[in-house]
């Protein structure tokens, strides 16, 4: 521990972001930049514990206390060093990751924590800027060739960890450019994507090769893949949003989420001119209070949208943790983000009823109700509260209210993998039920977080290393963290 007292002496601070009225007028990130002397302090804040929550809090075990200690003494090959041995894209996850680290962390208890998902962008950005990130291809090559399919976090870090492992690998990707999730989900304003060209550039110059406007199943069989190639990875993210079942769904300007936001990436790209979907002037109900609404607010208000209103199901979480919510948990509590600052009415317990349309078949309102959350049964239910019903206007809808699972486009199918009822793939220790074909990320796990993604992926090569050699130098988790039942494997 570089600062005994650290904690004390400093308090939490975070990069401040530009003005809301100036960073709506673009696309680029909204935070100004952190100087050395504040991420200095922000290191030195950490307790070096005897016992860091932190590792368990994060899905990738990344080694905390020694990374921030080498921050604060301005080591900084030594903090790349040992933030890579177990992350892959830090300046993925230093920017968009909800650093469930930081909530398990020690100084959590009574303090605000130390800011680490901070720390792990700037260690990534020092690196690339002292050189100390670059080009380093394998030795030698084993002959193998493994396939890829996906080029999402979990493919990318699948695709990294084998090419080291000295097998040739080729990524397939049905977009125009990679980067999956990343580049097609996640808006620019959150992460812009020179950072995973930057990275996409390093994997290639490293002998990854990404064949991208690659379908399987259009562009290129499934069963020339498997002739072709030693072993697959399948790693295509959980892509089968879920839907609304209410009437009026089908009307015109009613969005799943990912429609506007790929398209709005797609617009930033210069892969097409304009977003088919415009919010310009529109009363725009984004449905579903997570990440992914979030972010469909922050895109309305670039578009210039006449209201934004944000609604979930569920109640007011508190400002902090409640009894039955201690440390180290996962915080249940009301969060702000960055597009909220930009303007938006937030909604809680509300029940969508029914779309509302007009005679061409575009949707004008949303009737919807208030709701009361009660227990019963040691559950909760909730019941409609009487009088509060009403149609509220709206000309365009977004569903962010998650995902089921895979898209359900034959690909799996293809691959000769079997499901579970819940459209999951069936696995274990990563491989399918065809021996050849492995699995990683959302699409075997289910919708989940970026970081966990990049975890499945470099979990998922360990097991293909294993299948094609015999053994894996790659470095891998504790086989106690996985728990085996009824052979399909699950994650605590």
């Amino acid at each position: 521990m570089g600062a005994k007292e650290g904690f004390i002496q400093f308090k939490r601070e975070t990069p401040v972001s530009r003005d809301t009225k100036e960073r709506i007028g673009d696309y680029k990130e909204i935070y100004k930049p952190f100087s050395g002397e504040q991420l200095n302090h922000q290191a030195a804040r950490c307790m070096d514990c005897g016992v860091p929550f932190c590792h368990s809090g994060c899905p990738l075990g990344n080694v905390i206390p020694d990374f921030n200690d080498a921050v604060y003494n301005e080591e900084w090959e030594q903090a790349i060093n040992i933030l890579k041995s177990t992350n892959n894209f830090p300046e993925f996850t230093g920017r968009i990751c909800p650093a469930p680290c930081e909530a398990s962390c020690v100084l959590g208890i009574n303090k605000d924590p130390v800011a680490i998902e901070l720390i792990e962008k700037n260690i990534a950005e020092k690196a690339y800027e002292l050189d100390l990130i670059k080009p380093n291809p394998p030795a030698k090559r084993t002959g193998k060739q493994v396939a890829v399919i996906g080029s999402g976090p979990a493919g990318l870090a699948a695709a990294d960890q084998l090419n080291q492992a000295g097998h040739e690998v080729t990524v397939f990707e049905k977009d125009q450019k990679p980067g999956g999730l990343l580049r097609y989900g996640i808006p620019d304003f959150k992460l812009e994507k020179w950072v995973i060209d930057r990275r996409v550039d390093l994997m290639n110059k490293e002998g990854v090769i990404f064949t991208c406007g690659t379908e399987v199943g259009f562009n290129i069989k499934a069963e020339n893949i498997l002739k072709n190639f030693d072993a697959v990875v399948i790693s295509t993210g959980a892509g089968q949003p879920r839907a609304l079942n209410i009437n009026g769904s089908d009307l015109k300007g009613v969005h799943f989420a990912m429609e506007f936001l790929g398209n709005q990436n797609k617009v930033n790209n210069g892969e097409i001119q304009e977003n088919p979907i415009s919010a310009k002037d529109k009363h725009v109900i984004v449905i579903g209070g997570g990440d992914t609404g979030s972010d469909c607010i922050g895109t309305s208000n670039r578009h210039g949208a006449a209201s934004i209103t944000q609604l979930e199901l569920l109640p007011k979480p508190p400002m902090k943790r409640t009894e039955v919510n201690p440390w180290p948990e996962w915080p249940m509590t009301l969060r702000t983000s960055s597009s909220h600052e930009e303007g938006a009415e937030r909604v809680f317990s509300i029940l969508t009823k029914e779309f509302v349309g007009n005679e061409k078949g575009e949707v004008t309102g949303l009737k919807l109700v208030d709701i009361e959350w009660k227990e019963s049964g040691g559950r909760m239910i909730f019941e409609e509260i009487e009088g509060t019903e009403r149609v509220v206007p709206c000309d365009r809808a977004f569903i962010a209210i998650g995902y089921t699972g895979p898209a359900q486009n034959g690909l799996l199918e293809a691959f000769s993998v079997d499901t579970m009822e819940n459209t999951l793939p069936k696995s274990k220790n990563y491989q399918s039920t065809n021996s050849k074909v492995f699995l990683a990320g959302d699409m075997r796990r289910g919708q989940s977080l970026v970081v966990w993604a990049i975890s499945e992926g470099r979990e998922a090569a360990v097991k293909v290393d294993e299948f094609l050699m015999g053994s894996s130098a790659l470095p891998q988790k504790d086989e106690s963290f996985y728990e085996v039942e009824e052979g399909i494997e699950t994650v605590d």
